[in-house]
């Protein structure tokens, strides 16, 4: 199964900001069982490779992707650790390489028409909508297929996605998936209060079953 193939199954992608190591397995195994089990890890703290390796180690079960990565020293810490994939919030050329160089398949991010256009001529047949919200939502990615369409680019919004409007983009067809940054609230990580999480987990699950049918 493809990256691609297995974030379309997901439909709802945990974003997860992990500050300390030992958190990574509980928070892992409370994701998946919830029923999300392809979580994205962000490479904003130093224990994302860490957390990474843990996660691949302990819970073999889970799809563990490294997120926010800005430099070729995080891809390759990434890769090194066991990312499965790697997702970033912008359009770097340099990046991009890296990941071919790496074999690591790779969600760059866009927000306009030109972006898209380059990260399509760089070889990547799935994009990050980054501030998806902010950079206008589903009414934005739909305007972007009009011209795009015929190209098979798929999407993955992130930024601003939540319980409430997350049926308003599963609905395009394009949109494999949505980053969910409120599936792991901090307060709740931060207290180790991870059956609040897999509940959290569980019903966007179920919100993916019911809007996909």
């Amino acid at each position: 199964m493809s990256v691609v193939d297995m974030l379309g199954k997901a439909g709802v992608v945990p974003v997860i900001v992990i500050e300390k190591e030992e958190q990574a397995v509980p928070l892992a195994r409370a994701l998946v069982g919830g029923g999300l089990g392809v979580l994205e890890v962000t490479f904003r703290t130093k224990a994302a490779a860490g957390a990474i390796a843990a996660i691949r180690r302990e819970v073999p079960e889970a799809v563990v992707g490294a997120g926010t990565l800005l430099t070729a020293e995080q891809l390759r810490a990434a890769k090194k650790a066991g990312a499965a994939f790697g997702v970033a919030p912008g359009f770097d050329p340099a990046i991009i390489e890296e990941a071919k160089g790496e074999m690591l398949p790779f969600c760059p991010g866009v927000a306009t028409a030109s972006e898209l256009s380059q990260a399509l001529t760089a070889g990547c047949p799935m994009v990050k909508f980054f501030p998806a919200e902010a950079a206008g939502g589903p009414k934005m990615i739909k305007n972007l297929l009009g011209a795009f369409r015929f190209t098979g680019v798929k999407f993955m919004p992130t930024g601003g996605v939540t319980a409430g409007n997350l049926a308003d983009y599963l609905a395009i067809p394009e949109v494999v998936c949505c980053g969910g940054t409120w599936v792991v609230p901090k307060d709740a990580l931060a207290a180790g209060d991870y059956a609040a999480i897999e509940k959290l987990a569980r019903e966007a699950a179920q919100l993916v079953r019911s809007i996909r049918g």
